[in-house]
């Protein structure tokens, strides 16, 4: 939880309360430490590059984009994780 308001609000609060989960101290609106988000920052950079114009070619530039990133990139994602 990452203390989005949705994590946050009552009864969300209640159940946690009620279960007796313990929480982590988590910054606000932290960024995320998934690293797949760098998997999607690179098909967004490369459909980008291709500067669709339309929405039907955009599905299109990430279809091809996507298919394009070698499995091998998935297993180096957590290296390329960048914290700053």
């Amino acid at each position: 939880m990452d203390n989005d308001p949705k994590h946050t609000s009552k009864v969300v609060a209640k159940w946690l309360k009620d279960n007796k989960v313990k929480l982590l101290e988590w910054p606000s609106q932290h960024h995320d430490f998934n690293p797949i988000e760098n998997l999607w920052a690179e098909l967004k950079k490369r459909v980008q590059a291709r500067r669709p114009t339309n929405l039907t070619q955009l599905h299109q530039l990430c279809q091809e984009e996507w298919t394009k990133i070698h499995p091998t990139n998935c297993g180096k994602l957590p290296e390329t994780f960048d914290p700053s």
